[in-house]
């Protein structure tokens, strides 16, 4: 009987801290709903009969060309995940079905960019970004981004629980190496490529610092770079003006979890790690 109080008594205590985490995280969220909806004066007065406006999204769209940093940041990230479909598309499948000197090796280095932070890689990167010529460029932004650790090490684990039969009977139907990994790997893995573009897009959506030092001009400038400074302080921009902008910056990924949240979830699960 004490036992089953002591269970009762922690599965409310968990229930409680996961209510007090998911309002702590929403709470800057709705905040911003409040400010972008309704006239600045009521910022920070919450008032339930303050009058409702779109005024702040006009403004705001107005005032900084967002219009330009939307079509930035949708280049940036298609480039980016294609090449990352590509190119660990490619790398998985070798290491999974070929055999070659050093090829734990090589995986094992791959992996071990895993444990270095993009941040650390600035520097050189830029130095390689300027030899090359793509400074304040899309293809500037993306190229330290286009072969993914994780995402080869995604695809390898995935490709790997693919019985090797299934290759063999497309080889007897007389499929080449292309054909195999179109036909039979890339279409089983579609789960995983599904979790794995929603993880890159989520996080090359909301890139900031490495686009903010590679960039100069608004032609290239994403969409986090381009609040960042439309929310400055010297700009002079009000509070409800600033919140109305963040959230026109988010409500591409904010509608498509809305819209999609049932199928993500479902890709996350069946693109688990085994």
């Amino acid at each position: 009987m004490i036992a089953g109080r002591h269970s009762g008594f922690a599965w409310r205590l968990e229930i409680g801290a996961a209510w007090l985490l998911a309002v702590l995280w929403l709470a800057p969220l709705l905040y911003a709903f409040w400010a972008a909806f309704h006239p600045p004066e009521y910022a920070t007065r919450f008032d339930l009969l303050a009058p409702l406006t779109l005024e702040n999204f006009r403004e705001a769209w107005s005032q900084a060309p967002f219009a330009r940093y939307f079509l930035n940041t949708f280049m940036l990230v298609s480039t980016i995940l294609l090449a990352q479909f590509v190119l660990c598309t490619l790398a998985a499948y070798a290491f999974v079905r070929f055999e070659f000197r050093g090829r734990d090796i090589v995986f094992a280095l791959v992996l071990v960019q895993l444990m270095i932070m993009p941040e650390i890689l600035i520097v050189e990167n830029y130095r390689t970004m300027s030899r090359i010529g793509t400074v304040d460029t899309i293809l500037g932004i993306g190229l330290p981004y286009m072969a993914s650790a994780f995402g080869i090490f995604l695809l390898r684990q995935t490709f790997k629980t693919i019985p090797r039969e299934l290759e063999d009977a497309a080889r007897i139907e007389g499929c080449n190496m292309m054909q195999v990994l179109w036909k039979v790997y890339v279409p089983l893995a579609r789960p995983t490529y599904v979790a794995y573009g929603l993880v890159s897009v989520s996080y090359h959506w909301n890139n900031f610092l490495w686009p903010l030092i590679i960039t100069n001009s608004v032609e290239t400038r994403p969409l986090t770079v381009g609040l960042a400074i439309f929310g400055a302080p010297e700009s002079g921009v009000d509070w409800s003006i600033i919140t109305a902008g963040t959230l026109l910056a988010v409500a591409p990924l904010l509608l498509a979890f809305l819209l999609f949240q049932r199928q993500f979830v479902q890709s996350f699960m069946h693109a688990g790690i085994k």
